[in-house]
């Protein structure tokens, strides 16, 4: 019934795109409510390495802009979920956050890697914490749904999150802001600057901000202190050089964050909200990040473009945290890694006539990380070392043809081949090794300049690898999935209503999809195992619309239906000895929704706007170890206003954010899994997210 009911979704998605198009009228100016290229037709995206219009491109991509992710009150990647149909982010510590698109993402284990790659001016980043940054110099993001693997490689089956930053001209630009808010002080001062150095030659850019938060969570154990604080601090500094025909761009950044690592509290139940954390220690978690990374761009002739990319990046951590999660005084846990990763790409678009282009290009990756952890068992007063080391190579060729077979009709075909390869040395040592091939088929056709239509067959694939020390299953496999899609883009003549809508078919192998905990081989206290649960699909429909109700008033909205399941766990029964409860995949909901409304009043020289909003999330499952039960956790919404009053550069702002002050949990662990552990459980663990949130915002542009 569910599948009937997402093909009739579909259906009625494809009559309304008509009827859109057919109700164009003349060409008038935007509204004043509309953010700059809030169009699909004039939003300039690289989805497939190279500028085109959002609406040429036959694949589903949400595309922000700097002005919606200031309209919006984003002060990190992560906050782009809330606008994005089929993108689920959710993070329980400071440097780490869980992602997913239209089903498929990690489990509570950050070492595995993501199924949805996150890229900053084309170079990949290897951890999720980057979604926890701030959006310092950050000029449009882009959102890829579906399996990108041919062009953007492994690790995207779900998706691709494509950061692109504000480079630096001659023209001299700045920008200042500062946003307060409670209860729980928050903070986030940011500034940016960019200029000419040597005009016409050289232009540079530097961003400085730091944000601090006391959270919702407290600790009565350690006289309420505010468990989960953060604090984080950034610079970003960026080059660019123009040598001729050439393009030289140099970035450099380095964040501070000082955070928690995971932080429960314990609870009865999935539905009663619990915020007092009663942990032994204070959970802390520090991390330090830099990098540097450069791109040269230039003509090797009329017909070839080279671009080439390389890049280097650092992760320092350090943790302590309760090893148990309760009052219990089981467990210390510490621990301390270092993650280096380096990484070269080179590849040329090629123009071999009117008709048909190519790109073509290698990509090779290094990573090592360092780690060694120590528990303390409290009681023995006996602590238990570890160590683990990892080097891990990949190095991949790709190519996409692209054929117009008729002036209104767009064939892409494209293959990517990656190998993997990682040695793992630790108390036992292991290999883990894949290789890989990833196609891609798209067909476009352009019924005229604001309306298209697409089909698209992919198969994406994610890499699998070792679990830590102490773990019982030395290596797990990588899950791949192959996609099928149908899609429209449009835009009216008068720019007031865009369009976007696709349906999906996922059919998930070997999926990654639910963790587990067991005894240590150490011989004290329990660790996380990665391993594939089976096989899994998922389905269903999913939109966006932009619409200019008057020259005042506009109305964003997006939503995603959806039914992702595990249709097979026979490879989760053969590595734990145990069966899963449901066929539901963890924390992943079965919708999801956005709604937005801005309306404009002229007031003096300046606009003021009055913004509204919900999002809401359809119920999930939370994480446990039962055969038998599963817990869930309930739907919910949230809602945010903001007024703001904009004039010369000055900006002013009044806000508030889960503005009901709704109660939910950011994730949820069933007392199953301390018991299947061989941990006494005083109850489950959750950890609520943010409450209401009250504050002003200041901000001056030039």
């Amino acid at each position: 019934m569910r599948f009937i009911t997402i093909l009739a979704a579909g259906v009625g998605l494809a009559a309304m795109s008509s009827g859109i198009a057919s109700a164009q009228t003349a060409t008038q100016a935007p509204s004043a409510a509309s953010d700059q290229a809030s169009s699909v037709d004039d939003i300039i995206v690289t989805a497939r390495k190279r500028s085109e219009r959002l609406i040429d491109v036959p694949v589903a991509v949400t595309a922000i802009t700097a002005e919606t992710l200031e309209n919006r009150q984003f002060t990190s990647i992560r906050d782009i979920a809330a606008i994005t149909p089929g993108l689920n982010i959710n993070s329980d510590a400071a440097g780490r956050a869980f992602i997913s698109i239209r089903g498929i993402g990690t489990t509570l284990l950050d070492t595995v890697q993501p199924g949805v790659g996150i890229f900053v001016d084309g170079v990949y980043q290897q951890n999720t914490s980057y979604l926890n940054s701030p959006t310092l110099a950050v000029e449009q993001i882009e959102v890829l749904r579906g399996p990108q693997s041919t062009l953007f490689g492994q690790n995207t089956l779900g998706g691709a999150i494509n950061v692109t930053t504000k480079q630096p001209s001659d023209v001299l630009e700045g920008k200042l802001t500062a946003t307060y808010a409670g209860p729980d002080n928050y903070y986030i001062v940011g500034a940016t600057v960019a200029g000419p150095i040597i005009p016409g030659v050289l232009a540079g850019r530097l961003s400085v901000g730091t944000q601090s938060r006391d959270g919702f969570i407290k600790n009565s154990l350690l006289a309420y202190d505010d468990a989960n604080r953060l604090e984080q601090n950034t610079i970003r500094g960026a080059l660019r050089w123009q040598a001729g025909p050439a393009v030289i761009n140099l970035n450099a950044y380095y964040d501070e964050v000082n955070g928690t690592n995971p932080l429960y509290a314990v609870t009865t139940g999935p539905n009663v909200y619990i915020d007092d954390a009663r942990t032994n220690f204070r959970s802390i978690a520090n991390y330090e990040y830099s990098g540097v990374n450069g791109r040269l761009q230039t003509p090797l002739n009329e017909q070839h473009d080279l671009t080439v990319i390389a890049s280097y990046d650092k992760r320092d951590a350090t943790s302590d945290s309760d090893g148990d999660f309760q009052s219990i005084n089981l467990f210390r846990s510490t621990g301390q890694n270092t993650l280096e990763t380096k990484s070269f790409e080179a590849r040329i678009d090629s123009r071999w006539s009117e008709d048909f282009t190519s790109l073509i290009g290698v990509f090779k990756s290094n990573q090592t990380l360092d780690q060694t952890s120590a528990t303390l068992v409290v009681p023995a007063n006996l602590r238990v070392p570890a160590f683990a080391n990892s080097d891990a190579d990949i190095w991949a060729v790709f190519g996409t043809a692209f054929w117009n077979i008729q002036p209104d009709l767009e064939l892409t075909v494209g293959l990517r081949y990656d190998h993997q390869q990682i040695d793992f040395r630790s108390a036992r040592n292991s290999n883990y090794e894949a290789n890989e091939v990833q196609p891609r088929i798209a067909l476009r056709k352009r019924l005229d300049d604001n309306h298209m239509i697409y089909a698209s067959i992919a198969r994406g694939f994610r890499g699998g690898g070792t679990n830590g020390p102490g773990a019982p299953n030395l290596t797990y496999d990588g899950d791949s999935v192959w996609t099928y899609e149908v899609g429209t883009k449009l835009s009216t003549d008068d720019r007031r209503v865009s369009l976007q809508g696709a349906v999906f078919y996922n059919d998930y192998k070997d999926i990654i999809a639910a963790n587990s905990l067991a005894p240590s081989t150490t011989g004290a206290g329990i660790v996380g195992i990665n391993l594939n649960t089976g096989d899994a699909r998922s389905y269903g429909v999913e939109a966006e619309i932009t619409a200019d109700l008057t020259d005042a008033w506009t109305v964003r909205a997006s939503g995603l239906l959806q039914n992702a399941r595990i249709t097979d766990d026979t490879r989760y029964r053969q590595t734990t000895g145990r069966r899963l409860p449901t066929d539901r995949i963890p924390f992943q909901p079965d919708w999801t929704l956005s709604l937005q409304s801005d309306y404009v009043v002229p007031v003096g020289r300046g606009d003021l706007t009055f913004s509204a909003g919900i999002v809401g999330k359809g119920d999930r499952i939370g994480a446990g170890l039962s055969n038998t039960f599963a817990p869930e956790l309930d739907s919910y919404f949230l809602a945010n206003a903001t007024i703001s009053y904009r004039v010369d550069g000055m900006e002013f702002a009044v806000f508030s954010n889960n503005l009901f002050d709704e109660d939910y949990y950011e994730s949820y662990i069933d007392s199953s899994t301390l018991t299947a552990a061989g941990l006494p459980a005083l109850g489950s663990l959750g950890q609520i997210g943010d409450g209401r949130r009250v504050g002003v915002r200041v901000g001056y542009s030039f």
